[in-house]
């Protein structure tokens, strides 16, 4: 069953990803862009998890960790200069 499932859900993330890349180009404001590049980065955790699963290999989950961490700090860090101005206080 979970062979027949992962092509088509992969398929699905990658075309999401093309999707909020096209949000990240022509957003209208910047906290669209802001909220577009936190999705792509979520979108390819997934991504990354979903092929480990179908080739069945733990390289790629510790991948889409590494991706975690730095997305959720690079999400921070973004939100804190549009609000504040600076990053660091």
């Amino acid at each position: 069953m979970t062979d027949a499932v992962l092509p088509w859900v992969t398929v699905a993330f990658a075309v999401s990803m093309l999707l909020c890349l096209y949000r990240l180009w022509v957003g209208p404001s910047l906290p669209d862009r802001v909220l577009a590049l936190d999705t792509l980065y979520v979108n390819t955790m997934a991504l990354l998890v979903l092929i480990g699963l179908w080739i069945q290999n733990a390289v790629y989950f510790e991948a889409a960790l590494m991706i975690a961490m730095l997305g959720f700090i690079s999400t921070v860090a973004l939100s804190r200069y549009l609000a504040q101005g600076k990053v660091v206080s």
